[in-house]
């Protein structure tokens, strides 16, 4: 089965970004003219997206730039823009930095209309660059997840839109980690979220620079708290061991360690603990990769710290860009 298959009404895309450039473009014509709606949103681009997107044949959803922006926003009045203009029955929803891969939109609607409980399914993202830098070959390797019966997609995923709707769409107030709170509320509802093995899109993080990890690492601490303080009870414990993690070996340890070390210096071994458990996760996953899943700890513990003082300050957490 190939993307030219798919009947025009069927299945439409909700696609966001901003200042994308040549990326975007990338984006729109990697889609068939057999999906539709195609429903780009602006978050205040100043290159030219929004020519671009209309070129393309694109309906533009210009954000009002003023009000709070975050990623879920953006895909909310995508979709919400979708369904006034034809209320396909599935949605693929994607960064403009991505392009999708032949067949996979294909083979993706064809699982879900086999599968009348499933209500999300993701294929394999890749980097397109991933030996441009470190950086860019671990996004590759964390976007290679199990195949599946699983509990979150990523931000690039097709769903179908009467569970989408069901749920109320996106939680428009979370600055990171949307995709796998809205999954949360999905199973709850009944719905059942899959990855499958087939590739679905290639993603340019374009990151090149320590400073870029950094912050996205810490962006993903942000979510895990802000998920475990939404939906950490049982038996969904979500994200609660992720949260645990992060603060043990980002904050507690080295604290214990250093502070250990005003007493006696032996305390100090404690941080030898560190080298112990790269070495652990090297074995499973491959040394690079083990490094900095350890190494990650502290700007995701740093990321924790942020949400909890922003939350007893109650003040509104901002965005954490890497790129």
């Amino acid at each position: 089965m190939t993307d030219q298959l798919l009947r025009p009404s069927g299945l439409g895309a909700v696609i966001i970004g901003r200042n994308e450039g040549a990326r975007l473009v990338a984006c729109l014509a990697s889609f068939p003219d057999s999906v539709r709606p195609l429903v780009y949103v602006d978050s205040g681009s100043t290159d030219g997206s929004v020519a671009a997107a209309k070129a393309a044949g694109a309906e533009v959803v210009a954000l009002d730039m003023s009000l709070p922006f975050t990623a879920a926003r953006a895909r909310n009045e995508g979709f919400r823009r979708l369904v006034e203009l034809g209320a396909p029955e599935f949605v693929q929803f994607v960064d403009g930095d991505c392009v999708m891969q032949p067949g996979w939109l294909a083979a993706a609607r064809a699982f879900l209309e086999a599968r009348p409980e499933v209500g999300v399914v993701c294929g394999r993202r890749r980097e397109m660059k991933p030996e441009v830098s470190i950086w860019n070959r671990l996004c590759d390797a964390e976007w290679d997840t199990p195949v599946g019966e699983a509990k979150a997609c990523g931000g690039d995923a097709l769903m179908r839109v009467a569970a989408v709707q069901a749920v109320g769409g996106y939680d428009p107030t979370l600055i990171a980690g949307e995709e796998p709170e809205l999954c949360v509320r999905l199973r709850a509802a009944g719905w059942k979220v899959w990855r499958s093995g087939q590739e679905m899109t290639l993603h340019d993080a374009a990151m090149t620079r320590v400073g870029q990890w950094w912050k996205r690492t810490r962006r993903g601490g942000h979510a895990f708290a802000e998920g475990a303080a939404l939906h950490g009870a049982p038996p969904e414990r979500h994200w609660v061991a992720e949260t645990r993690r992060a603060v043990l070996w980002g904050a507690v340890l080295p604290v214990v360690a250093l502070v250990g070390a005003l007493v006696s210096p032996w305390a100090l071994v404690l941080l030898l603990l560190y080298p112990v458990q790269m070495l652990r996760l090297g074995r499973r996953y491959g040394w690079e990769r083990g490094v900095f899943m350890v190494l990650a700890k502290f700007p995701e513990a740093l990321g924790v710290l942020q949400y909890w003082l922003n939350r007893l300050r109650r003040r509104r957490a901002g965005l954490i860009e890497y790129k």
